[in-house]
């Protein structure tokens, strides 16, 4: 997807994928990961989401990475914080304690901009990318993290010729493909179409969202 679409949906406030609540798989299964509490923990794609709060209230260092200076904006509003914002490379950086939001293109980072990061939380990345980006993407973590890192990934995986994307769908065999040369465990897999009408309304008769833990 090209920047201006991500950046009008935020423009126009059309923001389905946010969540109003920390993601109940995150608080499921990142305990299961036995991180040490100062970590460091990228977020491609982070938005506003509550989970990055959530991330931190564990005792670790969160680095989020997003495009919409909105997005970045509006978390630290609505979470009461003040930042300090300064800029490295083409990347405005808003900090504020063990939170840093990097406001940029996540294929703009580079290993140093990243640092010690040594772990992964991905909700909203891969689902936002169409198939040629997500290969970047994937791509670009094995650059990123340094072997040893390990984290969560959620996918949405339906029938793409019903729905277009974004959310794009990401099967199971199309996760695994991606992340050739790491671990991948499959951690859950629900099905949640009664609860979601547009896919119903599309036709679909499955949606089902799976959690990974992923391990280089």
């Amino acid at each position: 997807m090209e920047p201006a679409f991500w950046q009008q949906r935020w423009a126009d406030n059309q923001i389905g994928f946010h969540q109003a609540q920390v993601n109940p798989y995150l608080q499921a299964y990142w305990p299961g990961l036995h991180l040490a509490a100062n970590s460091k923990v990228l977020v491609p794609l982070c938005g506003k989401s509550l989970d990055v709060r959530w991330l931190a209230g564990q005792g670790h260092r969160v680095m989020g990475v997003e495009l919409s200076r909105r997005a970045v904006e509006d978390f630290f509003r609505e979470q009461g914080l003040e930042a300090q914002v300064s800029h490295t490379g083409a990347f405005e950086v808003w900090r504020h304690g063990p939170i840093e939001l990097w406001c940029g293109d996540f294929f703009a980072l580079s290993r140093s901009d990243v640092g010690d990061c040594t772990a992964l939380y991905d909700r909203a990345a891969l689902i936002a990318l169409p198939s040629a980006m997500r290969e970047q993407y994937v791509r670009a973590l094995a650059v990123l993290l340094p072997a040893g890192s390990q984290g969560l990934v959620v996918t949405l995986d339906y029938d793409q010729a019903l729905v277009a994307g974004p959310p794009f769908s990401v099967s199971d065999d199309a996760l695994r493909q991606g992340f050739a040369g790491w671990q991948v465990d499959e951690l859950e897999a629900v099905q949640v179409i009664e609860q979601s009408p547009k896919f119903v309304q599309a036709g679909a008769s499955s949606l089902w969202e799976r959690v990974y833990r992923v391990s280089r």
